[in-house]
């Protein structure tokens, strides 16, 4: 059960920084739609829309990091297991 939670720990620590990473890094908060910016050919005027897209931000990256490190704590509540066939 100990190396279960701690690979577990692993993989949900690994899985959040991956999926942080490739959706962009974003170092604020988390959000749902994003700014894109277009330039308006005729005035030269800039305008700027919303379109929805899951941006994690560092909330999601230390929330997700304090659940691995949770799950890995709950692993020290573990006794190790002792083979019951031991000859005295």
């Amino acid at each position: 059960m100990k190396k279960s939670l701690r690979l577990l720990a692993l993989v949900v620590a690994l899985a959040a920084a991956g999926t942080w990473f490739v959706t962009g890094a974003n170092r604020g908060w988390t959000k749902t739609s994003v700014e894109k910016r277009t330039l308006d050919e005729v005035t030269g005027l800039e305008a700027i829309t919303y379109e929805k897209k899951f941006a994690p931000g560092l909330d999601f990256l230390g929330s997700a990091l304090l659940g691995a490190g949770a799950l890995a704590g709950l692993s020290f509540l573990f006794r190790n297991q002792q083979n019951q066939n031991q000859s005295h």
